[in-house]
């Protein structure tokens, strides 16, 4: 599409002209990213680590996770890779434990990884269930948890000596967590429970200076949303298991159609969207939700 490139050219023209103010409004701050290998989270850290921030780059595969931690050390950023799966158990206190052993600190975390198993509700078994949970409500929950102490006891050091900064919590969800998602009953649970979690720490964790928002998105164009031919269909491996992902050609055509700006999100544009919950500018705002989906609302 016509459009599609002009806008494309307009991103690029943007992003070198950032690039040549050197604006690195997150100096000194270090975050961590799961599912960062590839997608929005890999987007999302580079932005972040050009933007002057240390970033720990998770992925449940080692091979992507350091790719995208060359791309930022050869940019001249800082990254650390930290593979592993987010779903075991004593991975967040591994990962918080990674990071203060390396960076002294932790200001920003983005619950970002995640993927998709879907079926009908009388063919989803228990097992596809509590992965779905397991991976986009539990893993979030333990990690955040797990860093409860430290950003507790560092928000009272800094306080005492009057400095009073914010760190950032940004949860990833999925419009399927807003509003339903047919053959998605454990993806949309597991997507609805951030809203949740993100509602009840802007609470909990207001008084230590942490806003903590959710970004839901649309049809991104990643590889668990691309078309595939029905002869040879698209899958991921998780664990042992293969994922059929994607979708025919047909039905991704119906649904870019529903889009009010009629395309799918790049994955610049999601990462985007959760780039500006980590921005000192986000200070004031905590426990919002919103949309990142072209205007689709629902399907």
């Amino acid at each position: 599409m016509i459009f599609s490139k002009i806008e494309k050219n307009l991103r690029d023209t943007r992003i070198k002209i950032l690039r040549k103010k050197n604006i690195r409004n997150l100096e000194g701050k270090i975050a961590l990213v799961t599912g960062a290998g590839r997608g929005v989270g890999a987007a999302l850290a580079k932005r972040l680590a050009a933007a002057g921030a240390s970033v720990v780059v998770n992925d449940l595969d080692k091979a992507p996770a350091e790719d995208t931690v060359q791309e930022i050390v050869q940019n001249e950023g800082n990254a650390l890779s930290l593979c592993g799966s987010v779903t075991e158990k004593g991975f967040g206190e591994t990962a918080v434990e990674f990071i203060l052993d390396n960076y002294g600190g932790l200001d920003i975390i983005v619950n970002n990884a995640g993927y998709i198993w879907n079926s009908t509700i009388s063919k989803t078994s228990d097992e596809q269930w509590d992965a779905m949970i397991s991976c986009h409500a539990t893993a979030p929950f333990r990690i955040l948890r797990a860093a409860s102490n430290f950003i507790k006891n560092a928000a009272l050091r800094e306080e005492s000596e009057g400095n009073l900064f914010h760190r950032k919590v940004v949860n990833v969800s999925s419009i399927a967590g807003f509003y339903g998602g047919a053959t998605q009953i454990g993806y949309s649970a597991g997507k609805a429970a951030m809203i949740g979690i993100t509602k009840t720490l802007a609470k909990e964790w207001a008084r230590y200076r942490v806003n903590v928002n959710c970004v839901g998105f649309g049809l991104i164009d990643t590889r668990l949303t691309g078309v595939w031919d029905k002869r040879i269909p698209t899958s991921i491996e998780i664990g042992d298991r293969n994922h059929k992902v994607g979708f025919d050609k047909n039905t991704r055509k119906q649904l870019e159609e529903i889009i009010p700006l009629r395309r799918p999100g790049t994955v610049e544009e999601a990462a985007g969207a959760l780039y500006l919950f980590c921005l000192p500018e986000s200070d004031y705002i905590t426990g919002e939700i919103i949309t990142a989906a072209g205007g689709l609302l629902s399907y």
